[in-house]
């Protein structure tokens, strides 16, 4: 008896009818449904189909449902019903670009679909409350008084009833993953997207103002690929940073402008590109450091330059070193640099992770890097909606720098891609409990190569693995063609050229004259050019550029190496001499020519003085005072003016080899010294691609066989 009354009991508590069919909605239960309406129906299905059919009305902080005013035209229908479900706003700016959040413009970047899956997770319903409340103490008491077993044949599931009581020491579950912007998302997963407008540097250096630092430090990001052309020169002075530090040993280490202190260091991402191992980057560091040097021109001559460093974020050469100076120096770091250098990887490479519970210690001074919140304002870890809408409504339109976002531990990295362009907008990211931020900041505007390639092409631009080049012979009367549209061309008289292409699209050599149709787009040569229709009008003359660099001694081998022969350079009867053609955001094409010593250093030729045409055949009636005369007079008519003089200082200058680079608009090129990438990066020769000897040819033994036979049937 007392099993049949806890059965009714329970049916009853739980509105469970063995003859209804139709599903009851637990309204008491549900604490996101508000019911407007004095009048709400029993049925769960006419609520659910009214949830399905009802218009969806977007706002900041719900979805406001109203039913179909059809259903409520008759006067017995029920009356219409209201229902609120409280839901998430959108991110106030996209975690991949940056930019602020919108649903208005599809074309711009921060714009969110609101009928995409994700976005439509992120913003559904918020997940009911695990609050322990008093009446689901009482229903967890009487089930603790009753049988198990005894419920089990009455039929009751304990565990779907469980289901709908998390267990006390339940883990907190993490919150959703923000969701991309349509233009980030399809860069993720379709590879299509459009750059966005490249800010100036007047526009970085207002928003490094804005810092809330202190103490900042702005990390130049170069590209291994065309180091130094992703060198912003002068940067220093532009952004009002502390002056390079100077070889003087009595330099200040630092100095406040603004009542900012912000340094500067130099970072070569990608510098796997350069070398296939690690040891062979770092022998490369004494040769990029000279670069860098003379790339900065006049006042690079007195910098120490001891805050360069090359890394790769693919390869973590350097990228743990580089990962505790910024957790040591804290405050702002701003990640600068020009378009597609890298930033965006090498940001989630060396961002200071899983330190949100480093605590100071207590034997050493500390200095706080920013002002603190207020106390009141850190009191509660965790945001209610209306704290969260009230910092919507603090947000700063004319501010260049976004509000910071909360702290965690892991928190997500900015998107990478191999659009030019990828960051709309400073993305701001924390670490250390408040110890600092890495910042990523947009691109500059580094090339406009992209926009006379064909659009199908323009990811072939960028190189994205170490390039192992194919050694190609430049003869007199070539030209060396690279994607159809560039085109380098010895400058007759010219040696034999070796050259290297590092570059991720095709080389091709051929005559000049072909060279230039292709170029053109007139010729009938069957060579891809990959840049636009337009583009051959647009071909002009980008530089010549002089091979004024001497690599005799590490391309000889082992006649000038001093475990060897031992040879010095001056000894030999020839010069090898080098350059290296900068391709700017593609790559480089090294050019190798080997030349005479006397033909280098012969002294030019001077303007030959023609003698003066004196007629010395006078006539006989003359006499012989008469005759040296009229010769005097034809000399003095007959006298060419003097050669001009001399200038000594090129009077001793080599006559070095000389190329010519035509590309669209006569932009795009530079030159640097030769970093010998060909012999860092020599394919490896194994018995299978040594060429073996090769079989003589049987196809005159076979006419001569045939011949014999023919003779003797005869």
């Amino acid at each position: 008896m007392h099993r049949v009354h806890t059965s009714r009991w329970l049916n009853n508590a739980l509105n469970i009818s063995e003859k209804s069919t139709k599903l009851e909605l637990p309204v008491f239960l549900c604490p996101s449904v508000r019911v407007t309406s004095p009048y709400l129906p029993r049925s769960g299905a006419q609520v659910l189909s009214q949830l399905r059919h009802a218009p969806w009305t977007t706002s900041r902080r719900c979805l406001h449902i109203q039913a179909d005013p059809a259903t409520t035209s008759s006067p017995t229908s029920n009356p219409p019903v209201t229902l609120s479900i409280p839901t998430r706003s959108l991110p106030k700016q996209c975690r991949g670009c940056g930019a602020l959040s919108q649903n208005s413009n599809p074309s711009q970047p921060g714009y969110f679909d609101l009928s995409r899956n994700a976005v439509k997770k992120y913003l559904g319903p918020d997940r009911p409350s695990h609050r322990s409340q008093p009446e689901d103490k009482v229903f967890e008491d009487a089930l603790r008084q009753l049988d198990a077993n005894e419920l089990e044949k009455q039929g009751v599931d304990l565990r779907s009833l469980a289901l709908s009581l998390p267990p006390t020491d339940a883990m907190p579950q993490a919150p959703p993953k923000k969701p991309l912007c349509d233009r980030c998302h399809y860069l993720l997963h379709n590879h299509t997207g459009e750059s966005i407008y490249h800010p100036s540097i007047d526009s970085i250096r207002d928003t490094l103002l804005e810092s809330p630092y202190k103490y900042n430090h702005v990390y130049h990001v170069l590209d291994a690929a065309d180091f130094p052309m992703s060198l912003v020169p002068k940067i220093s002075q532009f952004l009002d940073t502390m002056p390079l530090r100077s070889k003087n040993r009595r330099s200040k280490a630092g100095r406040f402008y603004h009542g900012q202190k912000t340094e500067m260091s130099f970072i070569i991402t990608r510098a796997d590109l350069l070398a296939p191992t690690k040891p062979q980057v770092d022998t490369l560091f004494p040769y990029l450091r000279e670069v860098l040097r003379d790339a900065l021109g006049r006042s690079g001559e007195n910098i120490r330059l001891g805050n360069l460093r090359a890394v790769s974020a693919k390869r973590s050469w350097w990228t743990k070193e580089l990962k505790e100076d910024i957790w040591k120096r804290g405050g702002g770091g701003w990640m600068l640099g020009k378009a597609n250098v890298g930033k965006s990887q090498l940001f989630e490479a060396v961002f200071p992770k899983g330190r949100m519970d480093w605590d100071p210690s207590k034997h050493q001074i500390t200095v706080d890097m920013e002002a603190k919140a207020k106390k009141e304002d850190m009191e509660d870890d965790t945001l209610s909606q209306n704290d969260e809408l009230a910092q919507d409504n603090l947000l700063d339109e004319y501010s260049l720098l976004p509000p910071a976002p909360k702290e965690t531990q892991y928190p997500e990295m900015p998107l990478v891609s191999d659009l030019p362009g990828t960051t709309a907008s400073p993305i701001r990211v924390p670490f250390g409990n408040g110890r600092g931020e890495l910042i990523d900041l947009p691109g500059l505007e580094r090339t406009g190569l992209e926009q006379h390639v064909r659009r199908e092409h323009r990811l072939s631009l960028l190189m994205q693995s170490r390039i192992v080049p194919e050694q190609m012979t430049l003869k007199p009367g070539q030209s060396l063609l690279l994607g159809g549209f560039i085109r380098i061309t010895p400058r007759e008289p010219a040696p034999i050229m070796l050259t290297y292409a590092f570059t991720p699209i095709t080389p091709h050599v051929c005559r000049t004259d072909k060279a230039i149709g292709i170029q053109n787009q007139t010729g009938e040569v069957n060579v891809e050019n990959i840049a636009l229709l337009e583009t051959g009008d647009n071909t002009k003359l980008a530089g010549s550029y002089e091979l004024k660099w001497d690599v005799t001694k590490q391309r000889t081998g082992p006649l000038t190496r001093k475990d060897a022969v031992g040879l010095d350079v001056e000894r030999l009867p020839y010069r090898v001499l080098s350059t290296d053609i900068l391709i700017e955001g593609v790559g480089w094409v090294e050019i190798v020519a080997q030349v005479r010593t006397r033909d280098l250093f012969a002294p030019k030729g001077r303007l030959k003085t023609e003698e003066p045409d004196v007629n010395t055949q006078a006539s006989d009636d003359m006499s012989a005072m008469e005759r040296l005369e009229s010769i005097a007079e034809d000399a003095e008519k007959q006298k060419l003016p003097p050669p001009p003089p001399s200038d000594p200082e090129k009077e001793g200058e080599p006559d070095w080899p000389i190329v010519d680079v035509y590309s669209p608009e006569g932009k795009f090129i530079s030159c640097r010294k030769p970093m010998n990438g060909w012999m860092l990066n020599k394919p490896r020769v194994t018995a299978a691609s040594r060429r073996s000897r090769p079989k003589k040819s049987m196809k005159g033994a076979k006419k001569l066989e045939k011949k014999l036979r023919r003779e003797r049937e005869v």
